[in-house]
């Protein structure tokens, strides 16, 4: 096996086999070579390269594992994908450039069982267990194998991110990297995002739910369909009239997840969060001319209301959640606060799992002053109003319980509260719900969809749908608030003396 005294970079190695193809190379793919090229000489070890759609960045990346092995020929490296045929076909690719490259010549082995579709082995001077290229599924069981350097090749597509259930399932898979890559091996993940909180999305650290950004130590290359200026970043196959044609085809969500590598979800629903305002102000109990009132960054409350929609409250299944939103003057809505009920073991040790969640909801209501609850009597619901109301009693709470059954499809529910309020931007939102799973749970939502965890948007759209209660001006206690019941009536005194 001959080897050229000064080894080519991957820039000449990629001219090389576009020459012969009688291609020529693209700008787009010298950046990308260049990329690669610099980061694998620096000794890079984490690397992500984000390109559009169509870039030819799978191609690239197959040029460059079998230049890998022309710098080494005894690494073994492991090609995933999101599914076993999509690896396989590039491990084929790669085989077809170790057999045709120029560069590359007496590297087929003697022995034809090692040059397989799936996986080959060139010929090495290491006795090694494992082949040069293999490629798996990302749900296949890999960790067996061992690998110098390991290429994610469109790991995430829409059928494993569409929900976070998924793609917390994709996040442990692709965390059982580490058991397989060597201590100074290579990562390089290529692929373009598929939901707002994609493993490539540096925007998912906002939202612990979905575990944060995950690829977050890695460096980047970044290249989406134009540049700053709009500019197309390969003019000679993506004019400006191609890219126009191209993103009223696809339509707005696709295009810019795909093409513009913006983390969205490309099925993207009709709720919007980004119409959303977040805001961190707490709500602020003030006296005023003998009236008590309470204020949100600086305004006046004049109404609120609260949803409760009960389940069981465990930890699969329907969720068990409250919330309540408030609104001020200006008939701006603040949904300032919102609770999953759910109970530890060491509660369930004590009362019954109705009477537990009742006492959350009672010390909730408190903490928000609220003058009531609806309360959804659909299945479960109808035991709870008369057990709730007893311990609004015992706690001494002067809280109305209003009981709802729904007869409207959750669906309009949920598109008849939040459409509007959305595209007037009316909808403000407390950071502490922003933090938790009510967004992903937002942006996943599909009309249609018959897989939706929607019971968060379900008792918001209570909240938003029913008229507010209006919030008197007084309370009987300020620690134990009475909105119900006004106080400070005129008295009229009968006992006269004539």
């Amino acid at each position: 096996m001959s080897t050229p005294p000064i080894p080519a970079t991957f820039q000449e190695f990629l001219w090389l086999w576009n020459n012969m193809q009688q291609l020529s190379t693209p700008a787009i793919h010298f950046t990308m070579g260049s990329w690669l090229n610099d980061s694998y000489l620096n000794d890079d070890k984490k690397l992500l390269l984000q390109a559009f759609r169509s870039s030819g960045k799978s191609t690239i990346v197959g040029l460059f594992v079998a230049w890998l092995l022309y710098k080494d020929a005894n690494l073994r490296i492991m090609i995933l994908s999101a599914e076993h045929h999509l690896a396989t076909k590039m491990v084929r690719n790669v085989k077809h450039i170790c057999e045709r490259h120029p560069l590359m010549t007496d590297l087929k082995p003697k022995n034809p069982e090692q040059w397989a579709s799936g996986e080959f082995t060139i010929s090495r001077s290491h006795e090694l267990r494992d082949p040069s290229v293999v490629g798996k599924g990302i749900t296949s069981n890999f960790t067996g194998s061992r690998g110098d350097i390991i290429i994610c090749d469109d790991v995430e597509v829409p059928n494993n991110s569409d929900t976070a259930h998924k793609r917390q399932d994709l996040r442990e898979k692709l965390s059982e990297i580490d058991y397989v890559l060597t201590p100074d091996g290579l990562q390089l993940y290529i692929g373009t995002p598929h939901n707002y909180y994609s493993i490539y999305s540096q925007w998912g650290a906002k939202n612990t739910a979905d575990g944060g950004d995950f690829l977050a130590d890695f460096k980047r290359l970044y290249i989406p369909i134009t540049n700053e200026k709009g500019q197309s970043n390969w003019p000679e196959k993506f004019s400006n009239a191609h890219i126009r044609a191209l993103k009223m085809r696809q339509g707005p969500n696709k295009f810019e997840s795909q093409m513009m590598l913006k983390p969205l979800s490309p099925n993207a629903g009709r709720l919007n969060p980004d119409n959303i305002e977040i805001y961190s102000d707490d709500i602020i109990f003030e006296q005023r001319n003998g009236q008590d009132m309470l204020l949100l960054r600086g305004e006046v409350l004049v109404s609120s209301s609260c949803w409760w929609d009960p389940s069981f409250a465990t930890n699969s299944g329907d969720a068990s959640v409250i919330a309540c939103v408030f609104t001020n003057e200006r008939g701006q809505y603040f949904l300032h606060d919102l609770c999953y009920i759910t109970l530890n073991d060491q509660q369930r040790k004590g009362e019954d799992n109705a009477r537990q969640q009742c006492r959350i909801v009672a010390q909730f209501l408190k903490d928000n002053y609220q003058p009531a609850l609806h309360i959804e009597t659909n299945g479960l619901g109808k035991f709870l109003p008369g057990l709730l109301k007893s311990i609004l009693q015992e706690e001494r709470l002067s809280i109305a319980v209003i009981e709802e059954h729904s007869h409207q499809q959750k669906t309009t529910r949920i598109l008849q509260a939040f459409d509007a309020l959305l595209a007037a931007k009316n909808l403000y939102m407390h950071e502490k719900i922003a933090e938790g799973a009510f967004l992903p749970e937002m942006r996943d939502w599909q009309p249609n969809s018959p897989n939706n965890r929607d019971d968060a948007l379900d008792a918001v759209a209570g909240c938003l749908n029913h008229e507010p209660v209006r919030l008197p001006r007084q309370f009987k206690h300020f620690n134990r608030p009475n909105w119900r019941k006004m106080s400070g009536g005129i008295h009229v005194h009968t006992n006269f003396n004539i």
